[in-house]
Protein backbone atom coordinates (compact mmCIF):
# COMPACT_ATOMS: atom_id res chain seq x y z
CA UNK A 1 0.00 0.00 0.00
CA UNK A 2 1.45 3.33 -0.80
CA UNK A 3 0.84 5.90 2.20
CA UNK A 4 1.66 9.59 1.83
CA UNK A 5 2.79 11.52 5.48
CA UNK A 6 1.52 15.30 5.31
CA UNK A 7 3.15 17.22 8.60
CA UNK A 8 5.20 20.18 9.49
CA UNK A 9 7.95 18.54 11.29
CA UNK A 10 10.15 15.57 10.81
CA UNK A 11 13.65 14.82 11.94
CA UNK A 12 16.15 14.64 10.98
CA UNK A 13 14.68 17.95 8.80
CA UNK A 14 12.90 19.84 11.29
CA UNK A 15 11.86 19.79 14.57
CA UNK A 16 9.95 21.54 17.32
CA UNK A 17 8.28 18.50 19.45
CA UNK A 18 7.36 15.07 19.84
CA UNK A 19 5.44 15.12 16.14
CA UNK A 20 8.83 15.26 14.11
CA UNK A 21 10.33 12.03 15.95
CA UNK A 22 6.96 10.09 14.96
CA UNK A 23 7.55 11.29 11.53
CA UNK A 24 10.72 10.72 11.14
CA UNK A 25 10.04 7.13 12.62
CA UNK A 26 6.60 5.30 12.03
CA UNK A 27 7.53 5.98 8.04
CA UNK A 28 10.40 3.96 8.20
CA UNK A 29 8.77 1.22 10.63
CA UNK A 30 6.16 1.15 8.02
CA UNK A 31 8.66 0.47 5.14
CA UNK A 32 10.40 -1.99 6.82
CA UNK A 33 6.49 -3.96 6.92
CA UNK A 34 6.84 -3.77 2.87
CA UNK A 35 4.53 -0.33 2.37
CA UNK A 36 5.62 2.35 0.02
CA UNK A 37 5.82 5.43 1.71
CA UNK A 38 6.39 8.68 0.96
CA UNK A 39 6.62 11.93 3.70
CA UNK A 40 5.80 15.37 2.81
CA UNK A 41 7.27 18.59 4.97
CA UNK A 42 7.83 22.15 4.12
CA UNK A 43 10.97 23.32 3.21
CA UNK A 44 12.37 25.65 5.87
CA UNK A 45 15.34 27.43 6.62
CA UNK A 46 16.53 24.83 9.08
CA UNK A 47 16.03 21.87 6.53
CA UNK A 48 19.32 20.53 5.42
CA UNK A 49 19.31 18.61 1.86
CA UNK A 50 22.23 17.25 0.66
CA UNK A 51 21.57 17.18 -2.55
CA UNK A 52 17.95 18.65 -3.56
CA UNK A 53 16.53 17.79 -6.90
CA UNK A 54 13.42 19.40 -8.02
CA UNK A 55 10.60 17.42 -8.98
CA UNK A 56 7.59 19.73 -9.31
CA UNK A 57 9.08 22.77 -10.59
CA UNK A 58 5.91 25.50 -10.38
CA UNK A 59 2.60 24.46 -8.41
CA UNK A 60 0.03 27.59 -8.58
CA UNK A 61 -2.25 28.03 -5.55
CA UNK A 62 -4.87 30.32 -5.88
CA UNK A 63 -6.05 32.91 -2.93
CA UNK A 64 -8.55 35.50 -2.80
CA UNK A 65 -6.02 38.42 -3.22
CA UNK A 66 -3.72 36.78 -5.49
CA UNK A 67 -1.92 33.61 -6.82
CA UNK A 68 1.02 31.86 -5.01
CA UNK A 69 3.32 29.61 -6.46
CA UNK A 70 5.27 26.82 -4.79
CA UNK A 71 7.37 24.16 -5.83
CA UNK A 72 8.85 20.59 -4.56
CA UNK A 73 12.41 19.13 -4.11
CA UNK A 74 13.06 15.51 -3.04
CA UNK A 75 15.75 14.46 -0.36
CA UNK A 76 15.78 11.52 -1.71
CA UNK A 77 15.37 8.02 0.14
CA UNK A 78 16.10 6.95 3.56
CA UNK A 79 15.46 3.51 4.66
CA UNK A 80 12.97 2.96 1.88
CA UNK A 81 11.25 6.02 2.83
CA UNK A 82 10.91 9.03 0.12
CA UNK A 83 10.58 12.56 1.35
CA UNK A 84 9.51 15.29 -0.46
CA UNK A 85 9.86 19.56 0.46
CA UNK A 86 7.19 21.65 -0.14
CA UNK A 87 8.93 25.18 -1.46
CA UNK A 88 7.58 28.74 -0.68
CA UNK A 89 10.54 30.66 0.96
CA UNK A 90 7.92 33.64 0.73
CA UNK A 91 5.87 31.42 3.80
CA UNK A 92 8.94 28.80 5.01
CA UNK A 93 12.40 30.83 5.07
CA UNK A 94 12.22 32.46 8.25
CA UNK A 95 14.15 31.59 11.76
CA UNK A 96 11.26 29.25 12.90
CA UNK A 97 8.94 27.00 12.26
CA UNK A 98 5.38 28.58 13.28
CA UNK A 99 6.67 31.60 15.02
CA UNK A 100 8.20 34.31 17.57
CA UNK A 101 8.40 34.63 21.00
CA UNK A 102 6.25 36.67 20.27
CA UNK A 103 3.40 34.56 19.53
CA UNK A 104 2.48 32.85 16.01
CA UNK A 105 3.25 33.71 12.75
CA UNK A 106 0.08 35.82 11.50
CA UNK A 107 -0.01 34.15 7.92
CA UNK A 108 -0.31 30.76 9.28
CA UNK A 109 -3.05 29.94 8.10
CA UNK A 110 -2.13 30.86 4.37
CA UNK A 111 1.32 28.99 5.04
CA UNK A 112 0.00 25.66 5.57
CA UNK A 113 -2.86 25.73 3.46
CA UNK A 114 -0.20 26.61 0.54
CA UNK A 115 1.54 23.62 2.21
CA UNK A 116 -1.74 21.53 1.97
CA UNK A 117 -2.69 22.29 -1.87
CA UNK A 118 0.54 22.44 -3.12
CA UNK A 119 0.68 18.65 -1.57
CA UNK A 120 -1.99 17.52 -3.50
CA UNK A 121 -1.53 19.12 -7.22
CA UNK A 122 2.48 17.69 -5.89
CA UNK A 123 1.41 14.13 -5.61
CA UNK A 124 -0.61 13.90 -8.58
CA UNK A 125 3.19 13.93 -10.68
CA UNK A 126 4.86 12.17 -8.03
CA UNK A 127 1.73 9.45 -7.12
CA UNK A 128 -1.47 9.78 -5.99
CA UNK A 129 -1.19 7.21 -2.62
CA UNK A 130 -4.16 4.92 -1.36
CA UNK A 131 -4.03 6.81 2.09
CA UNK A 132 -2.99 10.45 3.16
CA UNK A 133 -1.49 10.02 6.79
CA UNK A 134 -1.93 13.31 8.19
CA UNK A 135 -0.67 14.96 11.34
CA UNK A 136 -2.10 18.20 13.58
CA UNK A 137 -3.52 20.92 12.52
CA UNK A 138 -1.32 22.14 10.09
CA UNK A 139 -1.87 19.51 7.91
CA UNK A 140 -5.13 19.41 8.46
CA UNK A 141 -6.53 20.67 5.21
CA UNK A 142 -5.77 18.03 3.29
CA UNK A 143 -9.02 15.68 4.15
CA UNK A 144 -10.94 18.96 4.17
CA UNK A 145 -10.13 19.60 1.29
CA UNK A 146 -10.17 16.37 -1.01
CA UNK A 147 -13.53 16.04 0.28
CA UNK A 148 -15.01 19.58 -1.00
CA UNK A 149 -12.74 21.45 -3.68
CA UNK A 150 -11.33 18.02 -5.15
CA UNK A 151 -14.39 15.87 -4.37
CA UNK A 152 -14.99 15.88 -8.08
CA UNK A 153 -11.20 14.71 -9.12
CA UNK A 154 -11.41 11.52 -10.25
CA UNK A 155 -7.51 11.37 -9.23
CA UNK A 156 -8.55 11.43 -5.72
CA UNK A 157 -11.35 9.33 -5.86
CA UNK A 158 -10.65 6.21 -3.84
CA UNK A 159 -8.11 8.37 -1.86
CA UNK A 160 -8.27 7.15 1.95
CA UNK A 161 -7.41 9.67 4.94
CA UNK A 162 -5.65 9.21 8.28
CA UNK A 163 -5.56 12.49 10.35
CA UNK A 164 -3.81 11.78 14.25
CA UNK A 165 -4.19 14.30 16.75
CA UNK A 166 -0.90 14.70 18.41
CA UNK A 167 -2.06 17.44 21.00
CA UNK A 168 -5.51 18.71 21.09
CA UNK A 169 -4.55 21.87 22.71
CA UNK A 170 -3.16 22.79 19.20
CA UNK A 171 -6.24 23.36 16.78
CA UNK A 172 -5.41 25.98 14.40
CA UNK A 173 -7.95 28.69 15.38
CA UNK A 174 -8.14 31.70 12.59
CA UNK A 175 -11.20 34.87 11.61
CA UNK A 176 -14.29 33.57 9.68
CA UNK A 177 -12.70 35.78 6.62
CA UNK A 178 -9.39 33.10 6.89
CA UNK A 179 -12.50 31.15 4.11
CA UNK A 180 -12.67 33.43 1.31
CA UNK A 181 -9.07 34.35 1.37
CA UNK A 182 -8.15 30.92 0.79
CA UNK A 183 -11.05 30.02 -1.08
CA UNK A 184 -12.61 27.40 0.62
CA UNK A 185 -16.51 27.60 0.11
CA UNK A 186 -18.31 29.66 3.02
CA UNK A 187 -20.87 26.53 3.60
CA UNK A 188 -17.92 25.11 5.65
CA UNK A 189 -18.92 27.86 8.12
CA UNK A 190 -21.12 25.99 10.25
CA UNK A 191 -21.16 23.96 13.77
CA UNK A 192 -21.33 20.51 11.73
CA UNK A 193 -18.24 21.80 9.89
CA UNK A 194 -15.49 24.08 10.36
CA UNK A 195 -17.32 26.78 12.93
CA UNK A 196 -15.45 27.12 16.88
CA UNK A 197 -17.04 29.46 19.06
CA UNK A 198 -17.07 32.05 16.00
CA UNK A 199 -13.89 31.33 14.48
CA UNK A 200 -12.33 28.68 11.80
CA UNK A 201 -10.92 25.80 13.56
CA UNK A 202 -8.51 23.89 11.17
CA UNK A 203 -7.91 20.97 13.28
CA UNK A 204 -12.24 20.18 13.22
CA UNK A 205 -12.15 20.64 10.08
CA UNK A 206 -10.09 17.45 9.93
CA UNK A 207 -11.82 15.74 12.73
CA UNK A 208 -15.15 16.20 10.51
CA UNK A 209 -14.25 15.22 7.11
CA UNK A 210 -11.28 12.56 7.48
CA UNK A 211 -11.93 8.77 7.41
CA UNK A 212 -10.23 7.88 10.46
CA UNK A 213 -8.57 9.56 13.20
CA UNK A 214 -6.29 8.07 15.55
CA UNK A 215 -3.89 9.48 18.49
CA UNK A 216 -1.11 8.77 20.26
CA UNK A 217 -2.28 6.40 23.01
CA UNK A 218 -5.32 4.19 24.42
CA UNK A 219 -5.85 6.35 26.90
CA UNK A 220 -5.55 9.79 25.55
CA UNK A 221 -8.16 8.53 22.72
CA UNK A 222 -10.82 8.28 25.66
CA UNK A 223 -10.12 11.32 27.84
CA UNK A 224 -10.06 13.94 24.66
CA UNK A 225 -13.88 12.31 23.98
CA UNK A 226 -15.03 14.58 27.59
CA UNK A 227 -14.89 17.56 28.49
CA UNK A 228 -11.46 17.93 30.63
CA UNK A 229 -9.44 17.28 27.53
CA UNK A 230 -11.32 17.75 24.55
CA UNK A 231 -10.35 21.97 23.97
CA UNK A 232 -14.24 21.96 23.02
CA UNK A 233 -13.98 19.66 20.16
CA UNK A 234 -15.10 16.25 22.53
CA UNK A 235 -18.66 16.28 20.69
CA UNK A 236 -17.03 15.85 17.58
CA UNK A 237 -14.96 13.08 18.10
CA UNK A 238 -18.00 11.04 20.31
CA UNK A 239 -19.74 11.61 16.79
CA UNK A 240 -16.77 9.52 15.11
CA UNK A 241 -15.85 7.45 18.06
CA UNK A 242 -16.43 4.28 15.52
CA UNK A 243 -13.52 5.72 13.83
CA UNK A 244 -11.72 7.09 16.94
CA UNK A 245 -8.41 5.14 17.96
CA UNK A 246 -5.35 5.35 19.80
CA UNK A 247 -2.37 4.03 19.01
CA UNK A 248 0.99 4.14 21.34
CA UNK A 249 3.68 6.30 19.75
CA UNK A 250 7.00 3.92 19.47
CA UNK A 251 10.58 5.03 20.28
CA UNK A 252 13.49 4.93 18.03
CA UNK A 253 16.08 2.28 19.98
CA UNK A 254 18.65 3.36 17.94
CA UNK A 255 19.46 6.50 19.71
CA UNK A 256 17.80 5.96 23.01
CA UNK A 257 19.71 2.64 24.85
CA UNK A 258 21.84 2.57 27.48
CA UNK A 259 23.84 -0.29 25.51
CA UNK A 260 24.92 2.45 22.53
CA UNK A 261 24.21 5.69 23.86
CA UNK A 262 27.14 8.06 22.41
CA UNK A 263 26.42 10.73 25.08
CA UNK A 264 26.55 8.21 28.20
CA UNK A 265 29.63 8.40 29.87
CA UNK A 266 29.64 4.37 30.15
CA UNK A 267 27.14 1.67 28.50
CA UNK A 268 25.35 -0.78 31.07
CA UNK A 269 22.34 -3.16 30.08
CA UNK A 270 19.76 -5.56 32.42
CA UNK A 271 22.45 -7.89 32.43
CA UNK A 272 24.94 -5.79 33.73
CA UNK A 273 23.86 -1.94 35.29
CA UNK A 274 27.66 -1.10 36.69
CA UNK A 275 28.10 1.62 34.54
CA UNK A 276 25.00 3.44 35.63
CA UNK A 277 26.71 4.84 38.67
CA UNK A 278 29.88 6.21 36.20
CA UNK A 279 26.50 8.07 34.21
CA UNK A 280 25.48 9.31 37.28
CA UNK A 281 28.78 10.82 38.28
CA UNK A 282 28.99 12.20 34.62
CA UNK A 283 25.80 13.85 35.45
CA UNK A 284 26.70 15.28 38.20
CA UNK A 285 29.45 16.92 36.99
CA UNK A 286 27.94 18.22 34.08
CA UNK A 287 25.30 20.26 36.51
CA UNK A 288 28.24 21.68 38.28
CA UNK A 289 27.52 19.32 41.18
CA UNK A 290 30.62 17.84 42.05
CA UNK A 291 30.32 17.75 46.01
CA UNK A 292 27.07 16.43 45.55
CA UNK A 293 26.24 13.04 47.33
CA UNK A 294 26.27 10.18 44.51
CA UNK A 295 24.58 7.85 47.20
CA UNK A 296 21.26 10.08 47.25
CA UNK A 297 18.79 9.14 44.46
CA UNK A 298 19.00 11.38 40.95
CA UNK A 299 15.72 12.71 39.85
CA UNK A 300 15.66 13.63 36.68
CA UNK A 301 13.74 16.26 34.28
CA UNK A 302 13.79 17.20 30.43
CA UNK A 303 10.35 19.14 29.81
CA UNK A 304 9.27 22.22 28.17
CA UNK A 305 8.51 24.10 31.52
CA UNK A 306 4.74 24.83 31.80
CA UNK A 307 1.70 23.80 33.64
CA UNK A 308 0.79 21.41 31.13
CA UNK A 309 3.89 19.49 32.25
CA UNK A 310 2.99 19.16 35.80
CA UNK A 311 4.75 22.57 36.56
CA UNK A 312 2.48 24.24 38.46
CA UNK A 313 2.51 21.02 41.20
CA UNK A 314 6.63 20.93 41.14
CA UNK A 315 6.23 24.87 42.26
CA UNK A 316 3.89 23.73 44.70
CA UNK A 317 5.88 20.99 46.86
CA UNK A 318 9.10 21.80 45.73
CA UNK A 319 10.57 23.42 49.15
CA UNK A 320 9.54 20.94 50.69
CA UNK A 321 10.63 18.49 48.44
CA UNK A 322 13.93 19.97 48.68
CA UNK A 323 14.67 18.81 52.25
CA UNK A 324 14.19 15.12 51.24
CA UNK A 325 17.76 12.50 50.70
CA UNK A 326 17.78 13.63 47.14
CA UNK A 327 19.01 15.49 44.36
CA UNK A 328 17.23 17.34 41.33
CA UNK A 329 18.81 18.35 38.30
CA UNK A 330 16.21 19.70 35.47
CA UNK A 331 16.84 20.40 31.73
CA UNK A 332 14.61 22.71 29.81
CA UNK A 333 13.01 26.30 29.04
CA UNK A 334 9.43 27.61 29.04
CA UNK A 335 7.72 30.00 31.67
CA UNK A 336 9.60 32.29 33.47
CA UNK A 337 8.32 31.57 36.80
CA UNK A 338 9.21 27.91 36.59
CA UNK A 339 12.40 28.40 34.92
CA UNK A 340 12.88 31.64 38.10
CA UNK A 341 11.90 28.88 40.82
CA UNK A 342 14.34 26.46 39.72
CA UNK A 343 17.10 28.92 39.59
CA UNK A 344 16.10 30.22 43.21
CA UNK A 345 16.33 26.49 44.47
CA UNK A 346 19.59 25.81 43.13
CA UNK A 347 21.09 28.91 44.83
CA UNK A 348 19.10 27.85 47.99
CA UNK A 349 20.11 24.21 47.75
CA UNK A 350 23.27 24.16 45.86
CA UNK A 351 24.04 20.31 46.29
CA UNK A 352 20.67 19.46 46.03
CA UNK A 353 19.09 21.48 42.64
CA UNK A 354 20.44 22.12 39.45
CA UNK A 355 19.21 23.41 36.85
CA UNK A 356 19.71 24.13 32.82
CA UNK A 357 17.67 26.45 31.35
CA UNK A 358 18.03 25.04 27.39
CA UNK A 359 17.52 22.23 25.40
CA UNK A 360 20.70 20.44 24.91
CA UNK A 361 20.26 17.05 23.29
CA UNK A 362 23.35 15.62 24.80
CA UNK A 363 22.87 16.77 28.63
CA UNK A 364 18.62 15.26 28.18
CA UNK A 365 20.97 11.67 27.36
CA UNK A 366 23.27 12.47 30.13
CA UNK A 367 20.44 12.63 32.26
CA UNK A 368 18.42 9.80 30.84
CA UNK A 369 21.50 7.37 31.76
CA UNK A 370 22.60 8.78 34.95
CA UNK A 371 19.22 9.72 36.79
CA UNK A 372 17.70 6.98 39.68
CA UNK A 373 14.29 8.52 38.34
CA UNK A 374 12.59 10.50 36.14
CA UNK A 375 9.80 12.81 37.03
CA UNK A 376 6.42 13.69 34.58
CA UNK A 377 3.69 15.12 36.75
CA UNK A 378 1.81 16.10 33.94
CA UNK A 379 -1.50 17.74 33.48
CA UNK A 380 -2.33 15.84 30.48
CA UNK A 381 0.15 13.84 27.88
CA UNK A 382 -0.83 12.58 25.05
CA UNK A 383 1.76 10.01 24.59
CA UNK A 384 4.93 11.11 26.43
CA UNK A 385 8.11 9.65 25.04
CA UNK A 386 10.71 10.71 27.79
CA UNK A 387 9.00 8.05 30.03
CA UNK A 388 9.50 4.76 27.96
CA UNK A 389 13.48 6.05 26.98
CA UNK A 390 13.78 6.33 30.78
CA UNK A 391 12.25 2.83 31.39
CA UNK A 392 14.68 1.82 28.54
CA UNK A 393 17.55 3.29 30.93
CA UNK A 394 16.28 1.97 34.40
CA UNK A 395 15.64 5.30 35.14
CA UNK A 396 12.21 4.71 37.09
CA UNK A 397 9.33 6.74 36.00
CA UNK A 398 7.20 8.81 37.98
CA UNK A 399 4.38 9.89 36.47
CA UNK A 400 0.58 10.95 36.58
CA UNK A 401 -1.60 8.82 35.70
CA UNK A 402 -2.94 10.27 32.24
CA UNK A 403 -2.59 9.59 28.59
CA UNK A 404 0.28 7.37 27.31
CA UNK A 405 1.86 7.79 30.88
CA UNK A 406 -0.80 5.97 32.41
CA UNK A 407 -0.61 3.55 29.22
CA UNK A 408 3.05 3.00 29.66
CA UNK A 409 3.81 2.74 33.34
CA UNK A 410 2.48 -0.32 35.66
CA UNK A 411 2.46 0.71 39.32
CA UNK A 412 5.66 -1.38 41.35
CA UNK A 413 4.71 -3.78 43.80
CA UNK A 414 7.14 -4.74 45.99
CA UNK A 415 5.51 -8.08 47.14
CA UNK A 416 5.26 -9.73 43.74
CA UNK A 417 7.93 -7.82 42.17
CA UNK A 418 5.45 -6.18 39.41
CA UNK A 419 5.55 -2.93 37.67
CA UNK A 420 7.74 -0.49 36.45
CA UNK A 421 7.50 2.59 38.06
CA UNK A 422 5.09 5.03 40.60
CA UNK A 423 2.15 7.10 39.47
CA UNK A 424 -0.62 9.07 41.33
CA UNK A 425 -4.18 10.11 39.92
CA UNK A 426 -5.64 13.13 41.72
CA UNK A 427 -3.86 16.15 40.32
CA UNK A 428 -2.28 17.89 43.18
CA UNK A 429 1.03 19.07 44.77
CA UNK A 430 0.59 16.57 47.61
CA UNK A 431 -0.31 13.36 45.23
CA UNK A 432 3.17 14.40 43.69
CA UNK A 433 4.72 14.78 46.93
CA UNK A 434 3.24 10.96 48.28
CA UNK A 435 4.37 9.74 45.44
CA UNK A 436 7.66 10.76 45.11
CA UNK A 437 8.39 9.97 48.79
CA UNK A 438 6.94 6.39 48.10
CA UNK A 439 9.54 6.17 45.21
CA UNK A 440 12.76 7.77 47.67
CA UNK A 441 11.40 4.86 49.88
CA UNK A 442 11.30 2.09 47.85
CA UNK A 443 15.14 3.50 46.51
CA UNK A 444 16.11 2.29 50.25
CA UNK A 445 16.33 -1.69 49.24
CA UNK A 446 18.68 -1.59 46.24
CA UNK A 447 18.11 -5.08 45.74
CA UNK A 448 14.34 -4.94 44.94
CA UNK A 449 15.21 -1.56 43.34
CA UNK A 450 16.74 -3.20 40.90
CA UNK A 451 14.56 -6.03 40.31
CA UNK A 452 12.17 -2.75 39.30
CA UNK A 453 14.66 -0.91 36.95
CA UNK A 454 15.41 -4.34 35.14
CA UNK A 455 11.24 -4.23 34.49
CA UNK A 456 11.57 -1.64 32.69
CA UNK A 457 14.77 -2.24 30.93
CA UNK A 458 13.30 -5.02 29.75
CA UNK A 459 10.02 -3.53 27.78
CA UNK A 460 9.79 -3.10 23.83
CA UNK A 461 8.27 0.54 22.91
CA UNK A 462 9.41 -0.34 19.66
CA UNK A 463 7.75 1.03 16.60
CA UNK A 464 7.46 -2.58 14.72
CA UNK A 465 4.10 -3.39 17.24
CA UNK A 466 2.49 0.57 16.56
CA UNK A 467 3.49 -0.11 12.59
CA UNK A 468 1.17 -2.97 12.21
CA UNK A 469 -1.20 -1.58 14.08
CA UNK A 470 -1.58 1.77 11.52
CA UNK A 471 -1.32 -1.31 8.91
CA UNK A 472 -4.56 -2.39 10.39
CA UNK A 473 -6.33 1.07 10.25
CA UNK A 474 -4.65 2.03 6.76
CA UNK A 475 -7.21 -1.29 5.96
CA UNK A 476 -9.66 -0.50 6.89
CA UNK A 477 -9.61 3.30 5.53
CA UNK A 478 -9.29 1.65 1.92
CA UNK A 479 -12.49 -0.70 3.29
CA UNK A 480 -14.62 2.82 3.86
CA UNK A 481 -13.46 4.25 1.09
CA UNK A 482 -13.93 1.32 -1.25
CA UNK A 483 -17.95 1.02 -0.20
CA UNK A 484 -17.85 4.97 -0.50
CA UNK A 485 -16.77 4.60 -4.28
CA UNK A 486 -19.26 1.40 -4.49
CA UNK A 487 -22.10 3.86 -3.07
CA UNK A 488 -21.24 6.95 -5.37
CA UNK A 489 -21.21 4.59 -8.87
CA UNK A 490 -24.60 3.02 -7.98
CA UNK A 491 -25.95 6.56 -7.24
CA UNK A 492 -24.67 7.24 -10.33
CA UNK A 493 -26.54 4.47 -12.48
CA UNK A 494 -29.95 5.18 -10.35
CA UNK A 495 -30.12 8.62 -11.19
Amino acid sequence: MHIAFVASEGVPFSKTGGLADVVGALPRALAALGHQVSVYLPRYRQTKLSDPAQVVRSITIPFDDKYRFASVVTGGSQSGVRFYFVESPEFFDRDALYGTPAGDYPDNAERFALFSRAVLEASKVLGVPHVFHCHDWQSALVPVLLRTIYAEDPAFRDVGTVFTIHNMGYQGLFPPETLPLLMLPWDLFTMSKMEFFGQVNFLKGALVYSDFITTVSRKYSQEIQTAEYGFGLEGVLRGRSSTVTGILNGVDYDEWSPQTDKFAAAKYSPQDLSGKLKCKQDLLAAFGMVSADPRLPVIGIVSRFAAQKGFDLISQVMDRLAREEMIVVALGAGDKPYEEMFLRLNKQFPNKIAVKVAYDNAVAHKIEAGSDMFLMPSRYEPCGLNQIYSLKYGTVPVVRATGGLDDTIEPWDVRSGKGTGFKFTEYSGESLLLTIKQALHAYRDQTSWQALMRNGMNKDFSWNASAREYGKVYDRVRQIRGGAAVQEKLSTVTA
